[in-house]
C-alpha cells in the first residue's frame, strides 16, 4: 500500500514537472480559471508550482553535470 502511494505521487510530480515543460516552451498553460471551486483552483496551483520548482531543480542538476551542455 505505501509502495503504491509513493508511486503515485512520484507519477504525480513528474505530470507536474512535464507541464512546467510545456509552460516554459509554448506558454501554454492549464486555464485555472474555468474551476468553480476557489479552493480546488488554489490546490492546482500550488501543485503547478511545484512542477515549476522540480523543473527548476532538474535544470540545475542537469546544468552541473558534465554529461549535458548547453548549446546557444
Amino acid at each position: 500500500m505505501f509502495g503504491k502511494l509513493v508511486h503515485l505521487g512520484f507519477d504525480a510530480l513528474l505530470i507536474s514537472a512535464f507541464l512546467a515543460g510545456i509552460r516554459r516552451t509554448t506558454s501554454l498553460t492549464p486555464a485555472l480559471g474555468q474551476i468553480p471551486n476557489k479552493d480546488v483552483r488554489q490546490l492546482l496551483r500550488s501543485y503547478l508550482e511545484l512542477g515549476e520548482y522540480i523543473f527548476d531543480f532538474a535544470i540545475v542538476i542537469c546544468g552541473r553535470s558534465t554529461s549535458f551542455e548547453r548549446r546557444r
